[in-house]
């Protein structure tokens, strides 16, 4: 099940919320919450619901063994069998069959004839979510940042709740640990968690959708049928779908646990105003890059032990691998670490160099933009062709490549403007000018534009296609 669809917009969610509110009891509340999310989660996929049981029992029990067991050695010990147990969960059911094809090009390199048969094994939504969540869990039980959840419902919740489920934001157990035992709904949380709601899912229908349609045909296209102006435009509309897209859907996350007395991390900060690559992983799918920090990067030794560029390497192919079983996905995380790193190098050895604010965020984006290529291409051979025809050093095919017009209208090149505006946090600078709270008629003109931006949204689902969220995936 998905946000932008008729089946959660009128059915699904109006009904949770009436039933939620009916609920006085946090009780109750939290075993509706746990039911509706079971369901939310298992719409569609019901058998890979184990899987996530199987992730919440193993998180469970270790975590009550660590607070059984005080000997450090033996808290090591359950720790790293339950890090085992979920990265396994998660190497088995995405990476697999990834692993198999390395394992292949490396036996074929002695004896072509030999070849392992690949599993098929499908990818249940959400998996790198929840497991990241488990593991946070369970390793914040051993630091002794949390202590051990002994009702395994309580548990079951955090690693499920439906609205961060499938595509985050990467929810701690601390960010939501108080509120799930006690929580209330301020009349003030329930209409700015309707607002955000509404925001993320205009960003969604409205603009990542449309813009979907011109980045699809872009890359589904052969380097030799893309002239550099196409080219340039199908990565731009991508640049632009995911931004939208991924950031509608936190939006949206976040909106929802506001309504329901939850507060989630932000993910998102206008990462395309970025004046280096290091701020624009400070500004975009913020979780994860808190995430690798405190779970990866200062365990292999940050800053302090080891060297730190290989760190930062090891972290951001991880990163990249995170995303997807795919070779794409490893050199785009690797094209962002080697910048990463070039720019802590420069910084040691220059500090005082200034570059002008317009030539560092050109830098960026261009930088951000060609990773994407990578990112969306189906394949490292795909990219490359694709990144060729950007620069025209891609031969074209004489009868078969398509005009810029087969690509782009009015609709489109107002959806790209408004999207640009949007990125670079425009119209959010301007409304936090406004003073709504005081002004009476301007907050009636916000709840308005809400209202319309939200009937517009429901207008387009009802008539359009079934279009999932891009992380789903992940």
């Amino acid at each position: 099940m998905v946000f932008s669809s008729i089946i959660f917009l009128f059915y699904f969610f109006p009904l949770t919320l009436l039933l939620y509110f009916i609920c006085k009891n946090i009780r109750y509340r939290n075993i509706l919450l746990l039911f509706v999310s079971l369901f939310f989660y298992a719409y569609g996929e019901p058998v890979y619901i184990l899987i996530m049981i199987a992730s919440i029992i193993i998180n469970y029990g270790a975590a009550l063994l660590m607070d059984i067991r005080k000997g450090s050695l033996e808290r090591k010990i359950i720790m790293s069998g339950a890090v085992v147990l979920n990265i396994g969960l998660l190497v088995y059911f995405k990476y697999i069959d990834f692993l198999i094809d390395i394992i292949n090009r490396v036996l074929q390199l002695f004896d072509p004839s030999i070849s392992i048969g690949s599993l098929n094994i499908a990818l249940p939504i959400g998996l790198s979510f929840f497991t990241f969540q488990g593991l946070s869990y369970v390793i914040d039980v051993y630091r002794g940042e949390v202590t051990a959840q002994k009702n395994i419902l309580k548990l079951a919740l955090y690693i499920s709740m439906f609205p961060q489920l499938i595509a985050g934001p990467i929810v701690r157990y601390s960010d939501v640990m108080a509120e799930i035992d006690e929580r209330h709904t301020k009349e003030e949380d329930f209409f700015n968690g309707i607002s955000r709601f509404i925001t993320g899912l205009s960003k969604k229908v409205m603009i990542a959708d449309i813009l979907a349609v011109t980045a699809d045909k872009a890359f589904s296209l052969g380097g030799q049928q893309l002239e550099p102006l196409v080219a340039w435009t199908g990565a731009i509309c991508y640049m632009l779908q995911i931004y939208f897209d991924f950031s509608g859907y936190s939006d949206m996350a976040i909106g929802i646990g506001k309504i329901l007395g939850f507060s989630f991390p932000e993910n998102f900060n206008t990462p395309y105003i970025s004046k280096s690559i290091s701020e624009f992983w400070r500004r975009w799918h913020m979780t994860l890059g808190s995430w690798f920090r405190d779970y990866l990067y200062i365990p292999l030794g940050g800053n302090r032990k080891g060297n730190v560029y290989v760190n930062l390497l090891i972290v951001f192919l991880c990163t990249g691998l995170w995303h997807g079983a795919n070779y794409t996905f490893a050199i785009w995380g690797l094209w962002h670490g080697i910048f990463i790193v070039a720019e802590r190098m420069i910084k040691s050895k220059k500090p005082g160099i200034k570059i002008p604010v317009v030539l560092s965020q050109a830098y960026t984006l261009f930088v951000v933009l060609i990773g994407w290529v990578m990112f969306r291409a189906p394949g490292l051979g795909s990219a490359l062709r694709y990144i060729k025809a950007m620069f025209g050093i891609q031969k074209l095919d004489t009868f078969l490549y398509y005009n810029i017009w087969y690509f782009i209208d009015i609709q489109i090149l107002f959806t790209i403007l408004v999207g640009a505006i949007i990125s670079m946090g425009i119209p959010g600078k301007l409304l936090s000018k406004l003073d709504l709270k005081t002004n009476p008629k301007l907050l009636t003109a916000k709840y308005v534009c809400l209202a319309v931006l939200f009937v517009i949204s429901g207008s387009m689902i009802m008539n359009g296609n079934f279009s999932p969220f891009i992380y789903f995936r992940f």
